[in-house]
Order: structure tokens, then C-alpha cells, then sequence
């Protein structure tokens, strides 16, 4: 594969990306809710292809390749446990989308503010999820370098693969807001799936066939097929690793906020449907990918570069290889651009609207929007100096992002199951399981032997519940909340027969 045709892939992916991305505008946004969720009438079959692409980004190709490329079949297991919590969505997809349509919303801390009725419970919600956001933004990032770095055998660096996809990530998300990400998502998405898994087959029948390359892995590599596997993972590492995964389409907030777009419950079910059918066959792809890689190429110098390295490869056709590089790249992008526009959302809608209410009451649409396209370049910077210190395997640098974001899992649940929850309950747990965590990390990730993923969860749960139960909620929000749910959702359903 020449650096050429990378190049030449890289551009043409971009020309057709882009007209796709213009051809998505339906004038301007010049709304919150036009610009950030487009005007919530998303339709069931592109909103699966772009939560899709969102979701599973640089972390799967490259990332959960690599964890499986280092420790084996408990990759699998991981990425299984995050597949479950998925059914998480179907609880609560449908009560996001009713009190979207009833109140409004724009973010997932707008609807965690008006439910505790709480300013100081929404800006915290949306800063806490800047600190732990901006790190899996690197994540992507680092990914696509790692990748062009790869392949190119360093022909193309590390940096200037980073610095590409933040112009590129930028680029499209000021086009048309989440319109045009939603449907570039959906070009990326298509090409993700069908280039993996055809390349995927290839490589494997060049290493004999399935049967081939699974006895290759039991004979020469055993453990890479057992659990705990060649030494990456152990009972608490797993657990560690998997309980923040479980409830990552809750505590992320560039997932959450999708359940505010869909025009309808029957398109957020056929999103639901469709994202389960594509993440279960990219899943199984990664995987091979993976083991593909270790038996074609064992001894690597960094996990990380077991896709790169194999898409460089002989066994990899030099078109169909730059087709998956597309794909990977695209889908990394596809993710930034996601959580650019949801912090910018937040920023905007919750921190300097809620500042600015004290001395200029009801702060406009439009200059919220003004402040968010401006705050968009700013996250993609920090992004990128954080991209540029190469942290760790990028699967472990993702969860432990995600180990931050369970702050907000049970604020979230209680929202929506437990009319007991108070404001200081969220705040307390939001604010205190956010600074333990940060903590953990800063000291070496180890508390009683047990890292931030499992302590995160209990740290909030308790945080949460107990004040909860010594305050007193706001009656007034809550039984709204309540009410609205009730009703937006009674609305859909089919009238009895008389």
C-alpha cells in the first residue's frame, strides 16, 4: 500500500463525505434544538447507522483489536458486557425522548437540571463530562494517528494523522450541526461494516481458514484462547474495565443525547434494532481482527498497531486495506465531531446560559448557539494536546473516561425510577464521584485493590442515595417530570377498542 493511495483514499473520501455533508443542510440552524439535534426528525434508519459509528469508533478496529491482541479472548467478554448494557437504551430511550419532546431539552444535564431543579446540577453534570470527554476525544484521535503512522510505516506521522482529523472533525461539524454528522455517520457506518468484515474474511482464509487460524492460536498461543488469558486481564481488571462499559449509553452523554433526536418511538426502536445487528457483527470482526493479528504478526512493540500492521500487510489487498483505513478513520472522526457538538451543547446550555441568567435573564437562543459554534474549535484543541502525550492502550484509556462518567448513572436512574432523588443528592454524587475518580487515578488506580471502574459507581450510588435521604426533594419538578413522561407516552399508544 502506497502512501499515495492513502492520500488519494483520504481525499476522495473527503469529496463525498462533504458533498453529503452540504446536501444534508435544510437551510440554516439557527435554533439550539436545529443545530444540536436536528429539530428532533431524525428517522429510525440513519439515526442507527449514526449511533452506530458514534459508538463504535477508533476503540473497536484498532482499540479492541489490540485488547484482544494483548490479552486475548477476554477482549470478547468485555466488549459483550458493554453489548448487554445496551438493553439500557430500551428502558430508557423512551422516557428521554418523551421528556425531550415535552420540555424541550437539548442536553442530557438540561433534563438532570430541570428534574432536581438545580442549575448547579446541570453545569456540573456538563463539566464533569468536559474533564472526562476531552481525554476520549484524545482517544479517537490517537487512533486515527496510530493507524496512518502504521500503515505507512511511518511514512505519514503520528501527528500529522492527529492533526488531520481534527480539521477534518471541525470541518463537519459547522457544515449543517448534527445533520451533517448524522449523515456523514451513516456513509462512514456502511463503509465500517462492509470493509471490515469482507477484509476481515480475506485475511483469514489467507491464514488457512477459520479452523487453521484458531489451532495456530491453541498451539502456539493457548492462553490468548482461556480466561484470565496471557496476563492483561485478572477478576479485578475485568471488572474494572466492565461495569463502567455496562452503562456507557447512560453516562456518555454524545449517546444519551441521541434519544432526544429520533421523530418518533418506532424510529428510536429501529435505531435500537439496527445499532444491535451492526454492533454485534463489528464486535466478532474486531475480535479476529485481532487474533488475525497475533498470528501473523506476535510480538509487536504496541497492541495498539495489530490493525495497522495488518492492513499493511500482504494479506490485505492494497484496495480493500485503504477502504478499511477509510472506514476506521471515518469512524473515529465520526465520534470526535459527536462529542464536540454535545460538550459544545452543554457549555452553552448549561453553563454560560445558567451564568448569565443572574444578571441577564433568559439568554437567547441564538446566543447560545453563538457561544457553542465558538466553544466547538476549543474542545478539538484540547483534544489534541491531550492526543499528543500517547497515554496507554487506547481500550484502557476509553473506559477510564468512562469510569468519570458513571458519576452521573445513578442521578440519571433516580431521575426516572426514584421520586425520593434531591438536587444535593446529584450534585454530591456528580461533583464527589468526578474528583474520587481523578484522585484514583492521579495515585495509581487502587483503593482496597480495586480500581476506579468498580469503586465509581459504588462512590456515586452511596453518595447519591444517602443525601438524597437526609434533603428534601423539589415536589414541583419531580411531579411534573412525572406527569410529562406519563402522558407523552400514553400519546403513543393504540386506543382500545370499544
Amino acid at each position: 500500500m502506497t502512501e499515495s493511495l492513502i492520500w488519494w483514499s483520504i481525499a476522495i473520501y473527503l469529496l463525498v463525505a462533504i458533498g453529503i455533508a452540504i446536501l444534508s443542510r435544510q437551510g440554516p440552524a439557527e435554533s439550539m434544538s436545529g443545530y444540536f439535534l436536528g429539530n428532533r426528525q431524525m428517522n429510525g434508519f440513519v439515526s442507527a447507522l449514526s449511533y452506530s459509528a458514534t459508538t463504535y469508533s477508533a476503540f473497536m478496529m484498532v482499540g479492541l483489536a489490540g485488547l484482544t491482541y494483548a490479552g486475548g479472548v477476554g477482549a470478547l467478554g468485555f466488549e459483550i458486557i458493554y453489548f448487554a448494557g445496551v438493553s439500557l437504551v430500551a428502558i430508557f430511550g423512551p422516557k428521554f425522548w418523551a421528556v425531550g419532546k415535552k420540555f424541550g431539552f437539548v442536553t442530557p444535564s438540561e433534563m438532570l437540571g430541570h428534574r432536581y431543579n438545580s442549575k448547579h446540577v446541570a453545569m456540573a453534570v456538563s463539566i464533569a463530562s468536559c474533564i472526562f470527554l476531552v481525554p476520549y476525544s484524545a482517544v479517537q484521535l490517537a487512533g486515527v494517528g496510530y493507524l496512518l503512522q502504521g500503515i505507512t510505516d511511518g511514512a505519514i506521522p503520528f501527528t500529522a494523522g492527529v492533526l488531520m482529523a481534527t480539521v477534518i472533525a471541525i470541518f463537519f461539524s459547522y457544515i449543517a450541526g448534527i445533520r451533517s454528522v448524522m449523515w456523514t455517520d451513516s456513509l462512514q457506518a456502511i463503509m465500517m461494516i462492509v470493509a471490515s468484515t469482507l477484509v476481515a474474511l480475506l485475511v483469514i482464509q489467507g491464514l488457512g481458514g477459520f479452523s487453521a487460524l484458531f489451532d495456530t492460536l491453541a498451539t502456539e498461543r493457548p492462553q490468548s484462547l482461556t480466561v484470565p488469558g496471557p496476563g492483561l486481564f485478572s477478576f479485578v481488571t475485568f471488572l474494572g474495565l466492565t461495569i463502567p462499559w455496562f452503562f456507557f449509553s447512560l453516562s456518555n452523554p454524545q449517546v444519551s443525547q441521541r434519544l432526544f433526536m429520533p421523530s418518533s418511538l418506532r424510529s428510536m426502536r429501529h435505531m435500537l434494532i439496527g445499532f444491535l445487528v451492526f454492533g454485534f457483527i463489528y464486535t466478532l470482526v474486531s475480535v479476529l481482527w485481532g487474533f488475525s493479528a497475533l498470528v501473523a504478526f506476535p510480538g509487536l512493540e504496541s497492541a495498539d498497531l495489530a490493525t495497522p500492521t495488518l492492513l499493511a500487510s500482504t494479506h490485505v489487498p492494497p484496495v480493500l486495506g485503504v477502504i478499511v483505513m477509510i472506514g476506521i478513520m471515518a469512524a473515529a472522526i465520526s465520534t470526535i465531531d459527536s462529542i464536540m457538538l454535545t460538550l459544545a451543547s452543554m457549555l452553552s446550555r448549561d453553563v454560560y446560559a445558567n451564568l448569565k441568567t443572574n444578571a441577564q435573564p433568559n439568554v437567547s437562543e441564538k446566543r447560545q448557539l453563538l457561544v457553542g459554534k465558538c466553544v466547538v474549535p476549543v474542545i478539538a484543541l484540547m483534544a489534541l494536546g491531550f492526543a499528543e502525550l500517547k497515554l496507554d492502550l487506547i481500550a484502557v484509556l476509553s473506559v477510564a473516561a468512562s469510569s468519570g462518567l458513571v458519576a452521573m448513572v445513578p442521578a440519571i436512574i433516580g431521575a426516572f425510577y426514584w421520586k425520593r432523588g434531591t438536587a444535593i443528592g446529584a450534585l454530591a454524587s456528580v461533583v464527589g464521584t468526578s474528583a474520587f475518580v481523578l484522585l484514583m487515578y492521579a495515585t495509581g488506580n487502587s483503593l482496597l485493590g480495586l480500581p476506579a471502574g468498580v469503586w465509581g459507581i459504588v462512590v456515586a450510588s452511596l453518595l447519591f442515595v444517602g443525601l438524597s435521604l437526609v434533603t428534601k426533594p423539589h415536589p414541583a419538578s419531580r411531579d411534573a417530570f412525572f406527569i410529562a413522561i406519563a402522558e407523552e407516552l400514553a400519546k403513543k399508544r393504540p386506543k382500545p377498542i370499544s
